[in-house]
């Protein structure tokens, strides 16, 4: 929905309410037009039901919201004196229409200094849990998100099992474009395996894009960061497919509303305005190698020759899983004798090669004449892979770029998918918006997102640019960190993503805090009750 559709949404919504409430606006001593002007038959309502008028901007946020206007429900009519279960649940199941029969049917009488708390312990604990699933909600959509490292492709950096927690304000919290959905949870509701929100299932063909119900253009608030090159970054990842996220099909790519797409976690090696290009495995930006901070390992493939005679036995796993941390993956071939590690430092391959088992160790790259057609663009006329990639062009707001036949096929998601343009070629002509386009200038910022473990990661390399309304937040806490289920990472339980040299735990400060103020509130709280 555009915003002049949401707008006229909402003023429908304005009269289904002032129509279904006007009379009880009424009998509680107010005009019958206050119920019907925007905002401010809110306000009033807020003072009706006898609670604070800032609960009116909690009508306006996304998700939060749908609770909200429950509780308002319930409300409204327990300020009419239907207290009971019965006109609870009615309130709740017909979405606010109960009101229609309070207004037009009931005879009820406002009960002006009703008592605010509920008069069962039921209700007590419905209303506690319902207020602490809004304050919830409110952190984690804005401020602060819970988040799970799932895969190795910035290991060392980050491992699988770390449990991170999100910033959402550093670039500008993204307002939920989803707007009816379950709170706290992504894509699919836990157990149920059912989706999390409104959605309909009716896949548009002609568009290439699902028909999502209820959705707001996107916005975001302001940030008071810009993404810097390097920094690791949580975001949508753009071609999500929902069957499977290693394999990119160009012709069906948006399944999804973005604030649904799947969370991924890779460090931003390139920015708006840089030209990035990859070779042997590593990044060059603007011509010069990359230099990635220190707590940042690169990791290749590796592919070791015993020497004649000798095997891959318990003393060479041991070796590597004890020093290296490499056993996962690990492949011998017995007829080659040779064995292969999918992701090892260059440091730990220099210090493996001086084991007495192995003759070479070489690391494996691909050539530049060896295309992957599952590289991003996809097409025939860039034949790149993982290790050799690009030169190109990361898009920046505002910027202009010649667009021909030849570079098409690095922007045209861009331009159709990520930007909402029309896109038609007609023989030699690029047709924008039913316009000859000779020039193109981009609406948002682009950035090339990567893993550390170059040859274990799905990354840009193979679905392409990140927009900007694709970024969630940015990591800066580890809360606490798991190998596997049984063994905890203690050192890094409360360490800081970002910094240099190793990291440092502050997690006995935070439990000497912790117990500290719990111990502060027990003495304070025994000490009123003896005076």
């Amino acid at each position: 929905m555009t915003w002049t559709q949401w707008f006229i949404f909402f003023l429908i919504l304005q009269v289904i309410h002032g129509l279904g409430t006007w009379k009880l606006y009424i009998k509680a001593g107010r005009q019958a037009w206050e119920a019907f002007v925007p905002v401010y038959n809110g306000v009033v309502l807020m003072k009706i039901i006898n609670r604070p008028w800032w609960w009116i901007m909690l009508l306006f946020l996304p998700v939060v919201n749908v609770i909200m206007f429950m509780v308002v429900w319930v409300e409204t009519a327990r300020s009419f004196g239907k207290n009971t279960y019965l006109d609870t649940f009615l309130a709740v199941v017909t979405l606010g229409f109960y009101n229609y029969y309070l207004n037009y049917v009931a005879d009820v009488t406002y009960v002006e200094n009703r008592a605010l708390m509920p008069i069962s312990g039921s209700g007590e604990w419905t209303s506690s849990i319902l207020f602490a699933i809004v304050a919830a909600t409110i952190v984690h959509t804005y401020f602060m998100q819970p988040f799970t490292i799932p895969s190795s492709s910035l290991e060392k950096s980050l491992l699988v099992g770390d449990f991170l927690f999100v910033s959402k304000f550093h670039y500008g919290a993204r307002v939920p474009m989803t707007t009816v959905a379950a709170p706290m949870v992504h894509d699919t509701i836990p157990v149920l395996n059912k989706k999390s929100y409104l959605f309909n299932d009716h896949y548009d063909e002609r568009k290439t894009s699902w028909k999502n119900k209820l959705q707001l253009p996107y916005l975001r608030l302001p940030g008071f960061e810009k993404i810097d090159r390097n920094e690791i970054v949580v975001f949508n990842q753009p071609a999500d497919t929902l069957l499977d996220m290693n394999v990119f099909r160009p012709d069906r790519n948006y399944y999804k509303p973005i604030d649904k797409k799947t969370n991924l976690v890779k460090r931003c090696v390139g920015v708006p305005g840089d030209s990035l290009e990859v070779r042997g495995g590593y990044v060059y930006i603007n011509g010069k190698k990359n230099e990635l901070p220190d707590r940042a390992k690169l990791q290749f493939s590796y592919e070791i020759d015993l020497k004649p005679g000798q095997g891959f036995n318990d003393n060479i796993l041991g070796y590597l899983k004890e020093r290296y941390d490499i056993t996962d993956g690990i492949y011998r071939n017995p007829v080659t004798n040779k064995i292969t590690i999918p992701a090892a430092t260059d440091l730990a391959a220099n210090q493996f090669k001086n084991h007495p088992s192995v003759a070479k160790i070489t690391k494996v790259i691909a050539t530049k004449e060896d295309p992957d057609p599952n590289i991003f663009p996809h097409h025939p006329d860039y034949p790149w892979n993982v290790d050799y990639f690009g030169p190109l062009y990361i898009p920046e707001e505002g910027k202009t770029i010649d667009i021909n036949l030849q570079v098409l096929p690095l922007y045209k998601r861009l331009i159709t998918e990520y930007e909402g343009n029309t896109l038609k070629v007609n023989g030699n002509q690029i047709i924008i918006n039913g316009e000859v386009a000779t020039t193109y200038t981009f609406k948002q910022n682009y950035y090339w997102m990567m893993g550390d473990n170059r040859h274990n990661s799905v990354d840009a390399r193979r679905w392409g640019f990140v927009p900007f309304d694709h970024v969630l937040g940015k990591p800066v806490f580890i809360w606490m960190s798991w190998d596997g289920i049984k063994n905890p990472r203690w050192e890094r339980f409360f360490t800081t993503v970002k910094g240099e040299g190793e990291r440092t735990s502050y997690f006995i400060p935070f439990l000497v805090l912790l117990f500290g103020w719990i111990g502060f509130n027990s003495w304070r709280k025994r000490k009123k009750t003896n005076s």
